[in-house]
């Protein structure tokens, strides 16, 4: 007779791979630009590649109570929420437990979110391993990942007000 074991693997950040944070902001129902993060892997984990990568994030997200392919989790209504958005000196900076990540978002994003007071993040746990870090995406190809039902399903979505440091 054989068993399965019931123990999950632990979680390690390693198996997230190359995590990538994307800013972009694009005309929203409301006639104003809407600043949005995309948030993804390249799939790269040493130990499974992209299934790995896609399972962590999904546990990831979990894990701080963001539902993969869920309902709209706001993070004004949610102050308890362990995701947070600090927007200085021109970078975004994500914060959750076991990931921090940063970008320098163009400037009319950093408009948008100043206008808005918030972004939306996409955290996707499908993996884009055709994008590569530092280089520039065409915006035809941000749109057709971003954009696709397959990115949008398997991600969480977060609206995250925009925290600034004080002085």
């Amino acid at each position: 007779m054989t068993s399965t074991p019931s123990t999950t693997r632990p979680f390690s950040v390693a198996d997230l791979g190359t995590l990538v944070v994307m800013p972009w902001s694009g005309e929203a129902p409301d006639g104003s630009d809407m600043p949005y993060l995309l948030a993804y892997s390249l799939g790269d984990a040493a130990d499974g590649g992209a299934e790995t990568t896609a399972v962590a994030i999904e546990r990831l997200l979990g894990d701080n109570g963001l539902p993969v392919g869920g309902d709209l989790v706001d993070g004004a209504e949610r102050p308890s929420l362990p995701v947070t958005l600090l927007v200085t000196a021109g970078a975004a900076v994500l914060n959750m437990p076991m990931l921090n990540a940063q970008c320098v978002p163009p400037p009319e994003w950093l408009d948008a979110v100043e206008a808005r007071g918030y972004a939306y993040l996409v955290f996707t746990t499908r993996p884009w391993p055709e994008a590569v870090p530092g280089e520039p995406v065409e915006p035809e190809a941000l749109a057709a990942f971003a954009g696709a039902e397959e990115t949008l399903t398997a991600a969480a979505h977060i609206v995250l007000p925009a925290r600034s440091l004080r002085g």
